[in-house]
C-alpha cells in the first residue's frame, strides 16, 4: 500500500489490553460505529424471546453484543488469530500479527484472522503479512459496500457480505469482508453485527470439516450470516399480522398506513442487501477451476448449496411479505374509500328526505294571493301529514336499500 492512505483512514476504536468494554464507545457517536445510517424500524418485537429465533450452528441471540468476543488480551483490534493443522483440522496454536509471514510459510497449516473495526495502522501490517491487493483493501473499508465476490491473481478471493443485527427494535446494517487465500482466511468485521465466536465454536468441533482449509471456515461465516436474516424476516411477518387488525376499518388512520409504508420499506431495503449473496454462493457453486484458489476443496460445494437454500427461504419470505403487504394496503384504501362511500350515502339520504319539506315550505313561502288552501281550515294538518308521509316512505326505501 501506498504512503498516502487519506482514502482509507476511518475513526476506530482502539482497545487496550485493560480495556473496559462497557465502555469502548461510550464517547463516540453513532456515525463512527455504524456504516449505514438509513436505519430501518422495527414494530411490536420488544417482547421476543428465544422461542423467536430460528437454530442454525448456535442460537441466535437478538440481544447479544456486537462486541463480547473481542480477547482482552490482545491489541491492534484482533479478535483472534489461530493456526489450524491441514492433516488433522485441530487448533495448533494462536499467533501473533507480526509473527504471520513465518506461519504462512508452513504449507500444513492455515490461518485464520479475524479483526473488528481494525485502524488503517492494523491493515497495512495486515496488509504486508498476506500480500493483499490494495483494491480489496479499500473495498474492506467502504461504507454501503454491496455484497459481492471477486478474485485476484495472487491466488485470493475477496467477499464482501452484508449483516444485519437487531438493536433496540432497529434494524442495523454493517459489513464483513473476507479475504481467502490458498493457506489463509482473513474475517473483517465493520459495524453492526453478531458475534462469530458460535462459528469458531462451531468450527473447532468439526476439526474433520476443518481439513478441508480456509473454505469450510468461509461457508461456516457466510452460512451463519445467512441464518440469521431470517429471525428480522420473522418479525416483519408477525408485525405484519399486528397491523391486519387495523386493516378492516373504516376509519383513515394516518398512523396505520404511515406503519406499513415503513415496512414495506424495510422489506425493499432487506431485500436489496440480502439478493447479491445469491451471487456469491452461486460464484463457489458454478466456478470455473481457474477463478478460485488451487486450495478449493470440491468437498464443500455441497454446503454452499446449504447456504444457497437457506438464502432462497430468507428471499422467499421477504417477497411472500412484500406481495402480501402489497395487498394488505390496497385492502386497507379500499376499505377507506368504502366508509368515505357509505358516509357519503348517508348524506345523500338525508338530504333527499330533508328535500321534502324544503320543497313544500318553498312553494307555499312564495306568498301567491290565489292559493285557494291557503285559506282552508285543515290545510296546516294536510300539509304535515303529507310531508310526514312522503319523508317516510323515503326514510323506509333508504333503510331497505342500506343506506341509512
Amino acid at each position: 500500500m501506498e504512503d498516502n492512505h487519506d482514502q482509507l483512514i476511518k475513526k476506530t476504536a482502539r482497545i487496550a489490553p485493560n480495556s473496559n468494554v462497557n465502555h469502548i464507545y461510550a464517547n463516540m457517536s453513532d456515525k463512527h460505529l455504524y456504516l449505514d445510517n438509513d436505519d430501518s424500524y422495527i414494530y411490536g418485537d420488544a417482547d421476543a424471546t428465544t422461542e423467536d429465533t430460528i437454530e442454525t450452528m448456535t442460537v441466535y441471540d437478538p440481544d447479544s453484543e456486537r462486541y463480547e468476543d473481542i480477547d482482552l488480551s490482545s491489541v491492534d483490534e484482533v479478535v483472534n488469530c489461530y493456526a489450524y493443522s491441514r492433516k488433522t483440522g485441530e487448533k495448533l496454536d494462536q499467533v501473533a500479527l507480526n509473527d504471520v509471514s513465518r506461519a504462512l510459510s508452513n504449507n500444513g497449516q492455515f490461518i485464520w484472522l479475524g479483526l473488528y473495526d481494525p485502524s488503517l495502522e492494523t491493515m497495512v501490517k495486515v496488509k504486508e503479512a498476506f500480500d493483499l491487493h490494495e483494491l480489496a483493501i479499500e473495498d474492506a473499508f467502504a461504507d454501503h459496500q454491496r455484497a459481492k465476490v471477486e478474485n485476484y491473481d495472487n491466488d485470493m478471493v475477496f467477499v464482501v457480505l452484508r449483516t444485519a443485527k437487531l438493536e433496540d427494535n432497529i434494524i442495523r446494517y454493517g459489513t464483513t469482508a473476507i479475504f481467502m487465500g490458498k493457506n489463509y482466511l482473513i474475517t473483517i468485521r465493520n459495524g453492526p453485527s453478531n458475534s462469530y465466536a458460535p462459528v469458531r465454536e462451531h468450527c473447532h468441533r468439526r476439526p474433520e470439516k476443518l481439513r478441508m482449509g480456509p473454505i469450510f471456515v468461509l461457508h461456516a461465516i457466510l452460512d451463519f450470516i445467512v441464518d440469521n436474516y431470517m429471525p428480522i424476516t420473522d418479525r416483519l411477518g408477525r408485525y405484519l399480522r399486528e397491523q391486519e387488525r387495523y386493516v378492516f376499518t373504516y376509519e383513515f388512520n394516518k398512523e396505520t398506513l404511515k406503519n406499513l409504508y415503513e415496512l414495506k420499506s424495510q422489506l425493499v431495503h432487506m431485500r436489496a442487501i440480502i439478493l447479491p449473496v445469491q451471487d456469491i454462493c452461486s460464484f463457489f457453486i458454478n466456478h470455473k477451476k481457474s477463478e478460485l484458489v488451487s486450495g478449493f476443496s470440491q468437498a464443500a460445494k455441497p454446503y454452499f448449496r446449504d447456504v444457497n437454500d437457506h438464502l432462497l427461504h430468507s428471499l422467499d419470505a421477504i417477497n411472500g411479505l412484500n406481495e402480501m403487504l402489497s395487498v394488505v394496503m390496497n385492502t386497507y384504501m379500499a376499505m377507506v374509500n368504502t366508509g368515505q362511500n357509505e358516509v357519503v350515502r348517508k348524506l345523500a339520504a338525508w338530504a333527499g328526505i330533508l328535500a321534502v319539506p324544503t320543497a313544500i315550505a318553498g312553494i307555499y313561502g312564495m306568498n301567491f294571493d290565489f292559493m285557494p288552501e291557503l285559506h282552508w281550515k285543515y290545510s296546516y294538518f294536510v300539509i304535515m301529514v303529507v310531508i310526514g308521509s312522503l319523508c317516510g316512505y323515503l326514510y323506509y326505501n333508504f333503510k331497505r336499500l342500506k343506506w341509512l
